[in-house]
């Protein structure tokens, strides 16, 4: 085996992008790997990672060979009856074959395969070193990042995400000679640009990581998230508060700093009168800040920056954080203000003008439809009629406030504020905000009852709108995000536990369109609902198998739905399952192939032999058992007093014919399967567990 060293490879550039960065940081690291793999170059990983900074990208990795092994090769020449002539001697063909091997046609080899005796040569080469190779892998690696826009600098050809300035590249203690963008390969890093703005010479790889800290630069994006963490939880614990910090917010500080450092913040405390949502989407969106919360989850008046230096005077740079956000409170203030002026009924009046989809009229249109919708469904999961109405009639004003023109995320949460300062019930205020749950995957689905009212019927209308419009999502075509609406349904449904009957829906849905003259397709609308539940399951671990049992008898109630999919989960794991689904199958495929009218009864006098006289009065005994557990949707007991039935069902099919002669025994006994069939597919359609 090949001698194993350290590898290192370090580009420096300039800024690199933010949200790209570990993008092309993993994909650097991968390409160089792959690169040395496929070459058959001895690898040690162990716990390598990518490595990067907003001015660097590194892979360090513990073991690379210093060769590849031997190269073993093996072309396969003319077979013999065309290789030689009548007196054993060689053709052109095997001339030329062994012309291009570089050797004479006696040293050539032979093997066989099914068409018989042919020449073959076969050669031992030594392997490259590895340091032959790297510049090449280097090139494949950085040609296969995603970068969409490279940039280009000075009067060169080439381009990357940003231009670059040096290159380290070391095998061992030995520096690998290669170029890149221009920059010959050295053993030259650079440290912090302000704290160690100098080169920073490495005499071997392993010693990158603590040379780089040595210059005030973290190369590790986990250790400087770690120092983030720890040192903005402590700046709020000073504060007596506790940090806001979120995972995309973290994840873009980290990578906009080498070495960072906590500073604690504070603005004043009148601006806590705006709805903290827009106070916290301006510090964290646009500045990068985390905001620091009371004990009771309430924003207070200080938060934390992340600077990339540690100052010597920390309060100097508290004030440059406190100028930049000043301006865009005071902007939150204003817009806030203003709109409390104007009041939520007034802002609805300006949605007649707005224009929701050309074919589905404005936005109060829309609203009008969603608030028929709510008044229908709330009855039926509990909720209050006449204030699911009064919610959604609400729901949509706040899109003509100043506050949402200028912070779009805040639709409906800027909408709870100005009804809760109206002097409108809690219950309606809050419904506004959760009509739009969930936001984004992940996201909880609204918690209140007159929530989840708003949330479904805002989609129910959407999705029916949309594809009554003509707008059906097609491949990355999704203009009204009706994938994203279809799951956000299914799911405030069957997380609600609402026994819902989602044609009826579509239908009502479908009667408030009925003004636009446009209809949407329910039994189309249906299915695509259900296809964006298959992708939700198997995020589960549901298997397809499974949903496509269930899905064949296409349930008229979601929540009904999943209660099926739970009971086929526990029935697929009993031992009788795979036997009884095909078992299952055997009788559809059976009965597909009948002619004639099958019997609606069965006729016991017909039952000749002792196999179907069991199986008919245990099928009968189960389906008296198993009515009351069907009507009370208990699937599971369904599914388990059938499972009894396996012996009967096996005893059947080892000792009786069903296609008999006779026509009459026959068709009784497709009668018995069909009674059978039926019975064992009232849950789901079990056939499809059959391997």
């Amino acid at each position: 085996m090949s001698q194993l060293s350290p590898l290192l490879i370090e580009l420096g550039t300039e800024e690199l992008p933010v949200k790209a960065l570990p993008g092309l940081a993993q994909a650097f690291f991968d390409g160089v790997v792959e690169g040395l793999r496929k070459r058959g170059v001895a690898l040690e990983l162990g716990d390598a990672r990518p490595l990067s900074t907003p001015r660097r990208l590194a892979v360090l990795l513990p073991g690379v060979g210093l060769e590849q092994p031997e190269q073993h090769s093996e072309v396969l020449g003319p077979y013999l009856n065309i290789a030689l002539d009548a007196e054993g001697q060689p053709t052109k063909a095997l001339q030329g074959f062994a012309a291009k091997a570089g050797i004479d046609w006696t040293a050539l080899e032979k093997t066989t395969d099914n068409k018989g005796e042919r020449f073959v040569h076969r050669a031992v080469t030594p392997g490259a070193t590895t340091a032959s190779l790297l510049p090449e892998i280097l090139r494949e690696a950085i040609a296969a990042m995603p970068i969409p826009k490279p940039m280009r600098w000075g009067d060169h050809a080439w381009g990357f995400a940003r231009p670059a300035h040096w290159l380290v590249l070391l095998h061992g203690a030995n520096v690998v000679e290669a170029e890149l963008f221009g920059l010959q390969a050295g053993r030259v890093s650079r440290g912090h640009r302000f704290h160690h703005d100098q080169a920073v010479s490495l005499a071997q790889p392993q010693d990158y990581v603590e040379a780089l800290r040595a210059a005030f630069v973290l190369v590790d994006p986990s250790e400087r998230r770690a120092r983030i963490v720890a040192e903005v939880e402590a700046a709020a614990a000073k504060a007596g508060g506790s940090a806001r910090i979120t995972d995309d917010n973290l994840e873009q500080v980290v990578n906009l700093v080498e070495w960072p450092s906590a500073v604690l913040c504070s603005f004043e405390r009148a601006f806590l009168a705006v709805p903290q949502e827009a106070l916290i989407e301006t510090m964290e969106i646009n500045q990068k800040f985390f905001p620091v919360l009371d004990d009771s989850g309430r924003l207070t008046e200080q938060f934390i920056g992340i600077a990339n230096i540690e100052s010597k005077d920390v309060a100097e740079v508290a004030k440059g954080y406190e100028r930049v956000i000043r301006p865009r409170f005071a902007d939150a203030k204003f817009f806030f203000d203003e709109d409390l002026k104007q009041g939520l009924v007034s802002m609805g009046e300006g949605l007649k003008t707005v224009t929701y989809q050309a074919k589905l009229g404005s936005v109060a249109d829309k609203v009008a439809r969603v608030a028929a919708l709510a008044e229908v469904i709330a009855p039926q999961v509990g909720a209050d009629p006449a204030q699911a109405r009064r919610a959604a009639e609400l729901a949509k004003n706040d899109l003509q406030s100043r506050m949402v023109n200028e912070f779009p995320e805040l639709q409906g949460i800027a909408g709870r504020h100005y009804a809760v300062t109206g002097g409108e019930s809690a219950d309606v205020a809050l419904a506004i905000d959760e009509a739009y749950q969930p936001r984004f995957g992940g996201d909880d689905i609204a918690l209140s009852p007159l929530g989840k009212v708003l949330a479904i019927a805002e989609r129910v209308d959407t999705l029916a709108g949309g594809f009554a419009a003509g707008l059906k999502p097609t491949g990355n075509k999704d203009p009204f995000a009706l994938r994203r609406n279809a799951l956000g349904l299914a799911r405030t449904i069957i997380e609600s536990g609402f026994e819902l009957d989602l044609r009826a829906l579509l239908a009502s849905a479908n009667a408030g369109l009925a003004a636009r003259n446009v209809q949407a397709d329910i039994g189309e609308l249906y299915d695509f609902i259900l296809d964006r539940l298959k992708g939700y399951y198997a995020d589960k671990g549901v298997p397809a198998t499974h949903f496509n049992a269930v899905a064949e008898l296409k349930p008229a109630s979601l929540y009904d739905f999943d209660r099926r999919l739970d009971a086929i989960g526990t029935f697929a794991a009993l031992p009788e399952a795979e036997a009884l689904a095909a078992a299952n199958k055997r009788i559809r495929n059976i009965l597909r192939k009948a002619e004639g009218d099958i019997p609606a009864q069965i006729d016991p006098a017909l039952l000749q032999e002792d196999a179907e006289r069991a199986l008919a009065e245990a099928v009968t005994a189960a389906i008296d058992d198993t009515g009351a557990s069907l009507q009370h949707k208990d699937y599971v007991a369904v599914l388990a007093r059938l499972a009894r039935l396996r012996p009967q069902v096996d005893a059947f099919f080892d000792g009786v014919m069903v296609n008999a002669e006779d026509p009459a025994l026959r068709g009784n006994r497709l009668a018995l399967l069909t009674m059978l069939g039926e019975r064992l597919g009232k849950v789901a359609a079990i056939e499809h567990l059959s391997s």
